[in-house]
């Protein structure tokens, strides 16, 4: 596939084949915004607006607490805890609950900035991933060719294809969407079978197979959650 500046990062992710690939874009987006956040944004005032009326969720909190220098997150925390002063708590701790007050809390508590941006960005690269797997077979080989898609994905993937992909095509994407989904899953069952059955007194001796980390397999397909080996990269 012909590289632009749009696909690169396409290439770069499909290339590895190891695990899910809107998994390893989400993990690219996430180190880089942690970092920018701790770094280059420090003086962006319009990120820092940002930041300060978004804030981030409990993961980005201490992803960015793990990547960035203590005195970049200690400024982001100070005018953060600002504005939560200024915005959200009572003048007067006396006075009765500002129930609009509370509501804008809650929105706030239940944003982040990082997330947001992840969110945004995942869209367009999957669009152009749509783009890329109509024009070009060479990239719908790399495509079927992904160990598979976790269960969150194939559903965001699927959700976004039946508004970007056109009718003629889509039956064919959602096939090849599918079974990276489904081929794992029944994977994933037959081996967590295996080692169930390994623990009856029946199965002593038997060969375990590939059944041993089915467990923290079952956890990645369903939860995103990376295996401990992986964690460590």
């Amino acid at each position: 596939m012909k590289e632009t500046i749009c696909t690169i990062p396409i290439n770069d992710i499909w290339g590895v084949k190891k695990g899910c690939p809107i998994c390893r874009m989400y993990d690219m987006l996430e180190n880089q915004y942690a970092q920018f956040i701790t770094g280059s944004a420090m003086m962006d005032p319009e990120t820092r607006v940002q930041t300060n009326k978004k804030g981030f969720c409990d993961k980005h909190f201490v992803k960015i607490a793990e990547v960035g220098k203590r005195l970049p997150n200690a400024l982001i925390l100070q005018t953060h805890l600002g504005e939560i002063m200024e915005k959200y708590m009572p003048k007067d701790v006396h006075s009765k609950p500002d129930k609009k007050k509370l509501a804008a809390l809650r929105e706030m508590q239940e944003s982040c900035y990082i997330c947001d941006r992840i969110r945004f960005d995942t869209e367009h690269f999957l669009r152009t991933v749509f783009s890329e797997w109509q024009k070009s077979e060479e990239f719908r080989k790399l495509y079927r060719e992904q160990e598979f898609i976790c269960l969150e994905h194939y559903r965001m993937v699927t959700e976004l294809s039946l508004h970007a992909i056109p009718s003629k095509h889509l039956a064919d994407f959602h096939a090849d969407t599918a079974a990276l989904a489904k081929n794992q899953l029944q994977l994933l069952i037959d081996d967590t079978s295996h080692f169930c059955k390994m623990f009856d007194y029946q199965s002593r001796g038997a060969d375990w197979g590939n059944s041993r980390d089915a467990i923290e397999r079952d956890l990645r397909f369903l939860a995103g959650i990376p295996l401990p080996e992986e964690e460590n990269k």
